[in-house]
């Protein structure tokens, strides 16, 4: 397993696709691909897994057929990832057919983020720390130790 705490798995109609699509456009490394149903990918110290869609109504690969992908204005869920330079990633994203949701932009609370939609319809969220701003100068409250 990756060592990431947290681990994404995310579910794409065409896994091999999916993953060079991700390699090339998102800038992933492929770290193990299990059969033809499961990929673990990294980047930087962050990995997600890619799961080939478990369609139909049964388990196992007997029981398959098409399904279209996600779209992100349907999904539950977006990803985040902390990178080192958003303005180069969004150009490398942009010129590679990664379909533009939001372009740069600086917030308040100290991160320059944009975001995209990947071949499978998931939206996700690329970030940079540009500034050390304080919660309470944005809205924001300090929680430590809450369960």
């Amino acid at each position: 397993m990756p060592s990431s705490t947290v681990t994404p798995v995310l579910v794409y109609p065409d896994l091999a696709q999916a993953v060079d699509w991700l390699c090339e456009v998102f800038g992933f490394t492929e770290r193990v691909r299990i059969g033809s149903h499961r990929s673990q990918l990294t980047i930087g110290d962050g990995s997600v897994i890619a799961t080939a869609h478990p369609r139909g109504s049964g388990n196992g690969p007997s029981k398959r057929s098409a399904a279209p992908p996600l779209r992100s204005m349907d999904s539950s869920h977006s990803i985040m990832v902390r990178l080192a330079n958003v303005d180069r990633h969004y150009e490398r994203a942009k010129q590679r057919g990664a379909k533009i949701l939001q372009a740069p932009s600086d917030y308040p609370y100290g991160e320059r983020q944009y975001s995209a939609e990947d071949l499978g319809g998931h939206a996700w969220t690329f970030s940079q720390s540009v500034a050390d701003v304080a919660p309470e100068e944005w809205g924001g409250t300090v929680v430590i130790g809450r369960r």
